[in-house]
């Protein structure tokens, strides 16, 4: 696993052995940000959040490419310290930072405390029910920004709605065995409580 572009551009990220997390394919994300950078434009001084980060290879690839800075968020100890590691080689050190949390916890957390996301990344285990439900506290939180885009990452042939709170998908395409679901926000009003 490789940061494709911008200033890591060819770094290798460190993958877990086993079977415990389910990185992005290099290819797959390669499409993603094509397809992010085709509709956003430059990542230039946005803010990303990187939900069950796993990696962090999807906000690493974000800093790499000119966001602000990037939030990696997920529960499980030995994640954590990959995150932790693949910043270091990636020299996105001062642009990111991990949180330990369960997303729920980190969720409510950073509403209450913080400036919008433009870009969100959600990658939860499959077929477990998880996107839609975060999906949902996205889409009625106050946590994105008006021109927020929230990519989730989900089984192909997974069932997923259309739209979540101020959140409407706008585009999703299939990879394999992987589907990536974009979601956009819409309407000014923003809902307080799932």
């Amino acid at each position: 696993m490789r940061v494709i572009a911008g200033s890591a551009r060819g770094r290798k990220l460190q993958v877990p052995s086993g079977m415990r997390l389910r990185p992005t394919a290099d290819r797959v994300k390669e499409a993603l940000f094509s397809i992010i950078i085709s509709r956003e434009g430059s990542l230039e001084g946005k803010r990303v959040l990187d939900l069950c980060a796993g990696t962090g290879s999807l906000g690493i690839e974000a800093l790499s490419r000119g966001a602000a800075e990037a939030l990696f968020v997920d529960n499980h100890r030995e994640s954590v310290e990959l995150i932790t590691r693949n910043i270091q080689l990636a020299g996105c050190s001062g642009t990111g930072r991990v949180l330990a949390r369960d997303v729920m916890a980190a969720l409510r957390d950073l509403e209450s405390c913080g400036e919008p996301f433009q870009l969100v990344f959600l990658d939860p285990p499959y077929r477990q029910g998880l996107t839609a439900r975060f999906l949902q506290t996205l889409g009625c939180s106050r946590l994105l920004d008006e021109t927020a885009l929230v990519v989730a990452e989900i089984a192909t042939g997974e069932e997923l709605a259309e739209s979540f709170g101020i959140l409407h998908e706008c585009d999703r395409r299939r990879y394999g065995d992987t589907t990536v679901a974009l979601f956009k926000v819409q309407g000014s009003e923003f809902m307080v409580e799932p």
